[in-house]
């Protein structure tokens, strides 16, 4: 995609699922890539894959809740890669499932936490960075859970919609200064997180597949493309839009 290679990329919850397939597409496109999780095993093992294949990498450990270890994140990347030109504002988890009345507030927390306030910080402190030079891209990871309702998962549904409401802010209160912000609200994904409400029950893989009008489950390098995408030069007229990579489940 034109406008990636030579770039420093940023993908927080890099140590598998949609992050780890977002670093990989970046490195393939030539940017070099800022892993970032705080699952350092996996984190690493995305790191030694981009090297494997030629190209660049380094791991961060961090907890994206925290706005300490997002002040020593960014310092750090920078340091060590130079700038931060597109940034994959992913980190997030899915939380406990039960009735809304039935959700506890350790759990509401937990959720908002990372996959909110989270995204909140990475904004926060990836933004200027990208104004002292003089543009960049981001693309926070929502859900079709930010565009519809989900029964029994009322914490991240909100989670959810509200990072499609920083994406239109940021967009908005940037837009001037060549930094675009865009979310990509994907489907059901083939990832660990999905793997954990399923379980190794058949059945309730087949009810998830059949959420899905095209029949199946995303693999995570289609959202993958998306992003990259969207933080490519081809993208380069669209800002504030939230992108479902949903195999039609948002059209019903």
């Amino acid at each position: 995609m034109n406008g990636i290679s030579g770039k420093v990329a940023l993908v927080t919850g890099g140590a598998s699922g949609i992050g780890r397939a977002t670093a990989m597409r970046f490195a393939e496109e030539g940017a070099s890539v800022a892993v970032v999780d705080v699952a350092e095993d996996g984190g690493v093992q995305t790191v030694q894959s981009i090297r494997d294949m030629g190209g660049e990498a380094a791991f961060y450990k961090a907890d994206v809740s925290s706005e300490a270890d997002w002040t020593k994140l960014v310092a750090d990347v920078v340091d060590d890669f130079g700038s931060i030109d597109c940034f994959h504002n992913n980190a997030g988890i899915e939380g406990d499932q039960a009735p809304l009345i039935a959700q506890t507030e350790d759990n509401w927390n937990r959720v908002i936490d990372i996959n909110l306030k989270g995204v909140f910080f990475g904004l926060k402190h990836v933004i200027p960075q990208m104004q002292t030079q003089g543009g960049g891209a981001i693309v926070n990871t929502s859900s079709v859970a930010g565009l519809v309702g989900y029964e029994n998962i009322a914490p991240y549904v909100a989670s959810k919609h509200g990072v499609v409401g920083l994406t239109r802010t940021a967009a908005l209160e940037h837009a001037t200064e060549n930094i675009r912000v865009n979310s990509v609200n994907p489907g059901v994904v083939d990832t660990p997180m999905v793997q954990r409400f399923v379980g190794d029950d058949p059945e309730a893989r087949k009810a998830f597949e059949a959420t899905e009008p095209v029949g199946r489950f995303a693999d995570p390098e289609e959202i993958a493309s998306a992003v990259v995408f969207l933080c490519s030069d081809d993208a380069s007229f669209v800002t504030g839009y939230p992108l479902a990579v949903d195999g039609g489940m948002v059209a019903r």
